[in-house]
């Protein structure tokens, strides 16, 4: 059962432009920080797992061995790469915790990895627009940025006006990452700000602003996963209660893109394998690529009726001292979206949230949080719900 699968140990980079840094480099930070936190000789893993989109943006095609470079005891181990998009991350986690329910492995080494940031704007644009629908004319030229633009059109239409809420998503989550030395953009910004099309924060794709976006980001996150008899030889544990994966169609004009119903049935698919609710989670952290995707996310995870996400922002539920804090990393928008790193992150940092280590960003006495990451428009859908168990 996922349940019994653990992870034990985390790694993670500083997220941001690492100049001079490439993706191997980034690779073998995170791989040897959890093999240094586990304190375990590397010849003990079974597999490696490495979430990776590319997509052209750098020259490595073939890059899950270059998780090997780390140490020696690496070699020959089985390597594999996993890309969902922007949810590649957690496809690698779920391939690692798969592997060891088949009986096939008993520790998994789990990388997400991305180098973006030598690429111009436009570059990476390009190369994330590939993992959107290419075989009809109205979708295949539209950007990511575009698609959430639509998203955002298609709300004020349908219940209310979402760029209020969408302001206060980004400031929150700017003033959340203030707390985080991983975090890509620790500057604060006001709602004003965030609400206010200027030249520092001009439209991208209407009616999203810059602030609306998350940012293009190098870094890399690594965990341990283990079974329960390895699970037990290691100081911290914190348990995959549950996972979920739903995919929906690719084809936006296949279904109702404001409905989130990939998002939604992942989370709650995650809640009744868990045997909870909402109201039992003491943090989330979400796949706030824009901050529409946020405010639809609230609506998916349950926090309020469809229409009715800016209440969990107005009730305060989602703020840093709320009753279900979601994104005090940062989230993708402050904290970065490396896009094969994210869904890595999340569980690296909600292993840190669950062992009482995650410094400035900790949540007192957390005992379970919410994990969701999402490729494409809601395509690719990852839920996972966190248990502490030994910190």
């Amino acid at each position: 059962m996922a349940e019994n699968v653990s992870i034990v140990a985390s790694g993670h980079t500083r997220f941001g432009r690492l100049d001079g840094q490439n993706l191997e480099d980034l690779i073998v930070a995170a791989a040897a920080e959890a093999i240094d936190e586990a304190a375990i000789d590397p010849a003990e893993i079974d597999a490696v797992y490495l979430g990776h989109f590319n997509s052209g943006m750098v020259a490595d095609g073939f890059a899950a061995s270059l998780i090997h470079q780390t140490h020696p005891g690496l070699r020959f181990k089985p390597a594999t790469r996993c890309e969902n998009a922007c949810a590649s991350g957690a496809a690698a986690i779920w391939a690692g915790v798969n592997a060891i329910r088949a009986g096939d492995a008993e520790l998994v080494l789990v990388v997400g990895a991305e180098k973006m940031t030598a690429n111009t704007t436009e570059q990476v644009t390009q190369a994330l627009a590939g993992a959107g629908y290419q075989n009809h004319p109205d979708e295949a030229g539209l950007s990511f940025p575009q698609l959430f633009g639509i998203a955002a059109r298609q709300y004020q239409a349908r219940y209310r006006d979402p760029l209020p809420a969408m302001a206060q998503i980004a400031a929150k989550n700017h003033a959340n990452a203030m707390f985080n030395p991983l975090a890509h953009m620790r500057r604060e910004v006001s709602v004003e700000f965030c609400s206010t099309v200027s030249d520092k924060n001009p439209l991208i794709a209407p009616p999203l602003r810059m602030t609306d976006c998350s940012l293009i980001t190098d870094g890399a996150a690594a965990i341990l996963l283990a079974s329960p008899e390895r699970a037990k030889r290691f100081p911290r544990e914190v348990g995959l209660r549950a996972m979920a994966q739903v995919n929906d169609f690719l084809p936006l004009g296949k279904r109702d893109f404001l409905a989130f119903e990939g998002p939604q049935r992942a989370i709650a698919q995650a809640y009744e394998k868990a045997g909870i609710a909402v109201a039992d989670l003491d943090f989330a952290e979400v796949h706030d690529c824009f901050t529409i995707a946020e405010l639809l996310i609230y609506e998916a995870m349950g926090l309020a009726p469809k229409g009715e996400g800016h209440r969990a922002l107005a009730e305060g539920t989602v703020l840093r001292d709320g009753a279900l804090p979601v994104n005090l990393s940062g989230g993708l928008k402050a904290k970065g979206h490396p896009v094969g790193a994210t869904g890595v992150s999340m569980h690296a940092l909600g292993f840190r949230q669950l062992t009482g280590r995650a410094g400035d960003i900790q949540r007192a006495g957390a005992e379970l949080g919410l994990v969701f990451n999402m490729g494409g428009a809601a395509v690719a859908n990852y839920a996972s719900i966190l248990e502490a168990k030994r910190a």
